[in-house]
């Protein structure tokens, strides 16, 4: 491939300022509002992609995303889904657009840091309704601007007892604030604030954590836990991981079935029984069980199924939705993991396409961040980036936040943020008047 400069593929020295501030202005509704968020996103990547249309396919990262696109639409023409595999692109094609047409506006670790702190701030919205929502009885709908804002704030949580907030239903929600949790970290770590920031910092980074327990979501906790040791850095981790993993034990003892019943009632006893019963995946029917066909393991090994039968295309997007409740009686939206969602919507080909350069970049970027010598004032900031895309990967071995439109979105904005992370460094960009 023809050699191209750094600055020439980002163009760095034509970004516009009303680029910045549209992208800015829809990071910060992103989770308050969706349709808000998504105009003045929608203009800064006009604005970005009008600079740099002939310089796409210089960039090698967009590759897999244009062979992936095309095997997409190839597919919708013989599938199961009928006219919905059309509607299912709407999740994953514009989005490529976003990998690329965001990148001019997170080149640098300040870009990056300004973008995070936003979507912190914009997480304001979610963790008061969702504390008012249990604490205070507070309840929906709130409407404003004529409906262009709109809180379904359930009376109790959705589902009862759990907190959902502004988002609706818990395990969303407990998505989003694990995905917020790295930068609320990063924001109380970061070098030179007074007393009174580092308080406000402490506070809200409290209250999120807070949230995220009432979620009662198991992807969430796990990805909160997760992601502490990767936004403190790999200084720490000689003694942080061994702490982790004592202060962890109980709740590991509590919960699984092979470990001596004397060792787990008295492990039962430390836990908090919300905890391990949730963990435990104890429901609270009549007979303590739950029916199989509800079950991940169970719907995973039909998403495997399903995949033998059609591997290069799949079925179309939201196939799975169709098939499963014809075959098991019982309907799921999804396979909860994404690879297996991929080959039974999309097939084989695509699932190792976009799989595999979501872990590529992934590696590379904790190369840069985690295994090199990084001396930037503001790497606490890359190191919480790389935590927080990391903590929506985590999510998604086992549900799938992203058909939640702003979680998509966060999540492909992040990515794009990684693609500028293990560039070489260059100059700070100028703008255009």
């Amino acid at each position: 491939m023809k050699n191209i400069s750094f600055s020439k593929i980002f163009n760095l020295y034509q970004i516009d300022k009303i680029g910045l501030n549209c992208f800015h202005i829809g990071l910060l509704f992103l989770a308050s509002s969706a349709f808000i968020s998504a105009i003045f996103l929608l203009f800064s990547l006009i604005i970005s992609s009008s600079h740099r249309f002939n310089v796409y396919l210089h960039d090698k990262w967009n590759y897999p995303l244009l062979i992936a696109a095309f095997l997409m639409v190839l597919g919708c023409f013989r599938a199961y889904s009928g006219w919905l595999a059309w509607i299912g692109l709407v999740n994953w094609i514009p989005f490529f657009w976003c990998f690329w047409g965001f990148q001019p506006y997170l080149l640098s670790v300040d870009n990056r840091r300004k973008a995070s702190l936003l979507l912190l701030a914009g997480s304001v919205p979610v963790v008061v309704t969702g504390l008012g929502q249990v604490w205070l009885g507070w309840s929906g709908p709130w409407v404003a601007l004529n409906g262009l804002i709109i809180w379904f704030v359930a009376p109790g949580g959705q589902p009862l007892g759990r907190l959902s907030g502004l988002f609706n239903y818990a395990n969303i929600t407990g998505a989003w604030l694990a995905f917020v949790w790295p930068i609320a970290l990063a924001f109380l770590l970061q070098p030179s604030l007074n007393w009174v920031k580092r308080g406000v910092a402490f506070l809200f980074g409290m209250s999120i954590c807070i949230a995220l327990i009432l979620t009662n979501s198991r992807n969430a906790w796990g990805g909160m836990v997760l992601s502490i040791p990767f936004v403190l850095g790999s200084a720490t981790w000689f003694w942080l991981i061994p702490l982790l993993f004592t202060l962890l034990l109980p709740v590991v003892f509590a919960v699984l079935p092979i470990v001596p019943f004397e060792l787990q009632l008295f492990a039962r006893k430390i836990v908090p029984e919300g905890i391990w019963t949730r963990l435990a995946d104890i429901s609270l029917s009549s007979n303590g069980s739950r029916p199989l066909e509800t079950t991940r393991i169970f719907q995973w090994k039909e998403a495997i199924n399903l995949f033998f039968q059609k591997p290069w295309f799949g079925y179309g997007a939201a196939a799975f939705s169709i098939i499963y409740p014809l075959r098991q009686g019982i309907w799921h939206g999804h396979a909860h993991n994404l690879p297996l969602e991929l080959v039974v919507a999309h097939g084989l080909p695509v699932a190792i396409l976009l799989v595999s350069m979501i872990l590529v970049l992934l590696i590379i970027s904790f190369k840069k961040c985690f295994l090199t010598v990084y001396h930037d004032r503001q790497s606490v900031f890359d190191r919480a980036w790389w935590a927080a895309t990391f903590t929506l990967v985590f999510l998604h071995a086992s549900d799938m936040p992203m058909f939640d439109s702003r979680i998509n979105l966060a999540g492909w904005i992040f990515l794009s943020g990684l693609r500028c992370l293990i560039t070489p460094k260059a100059p700070k960009p100028s703008f255009d008047d």
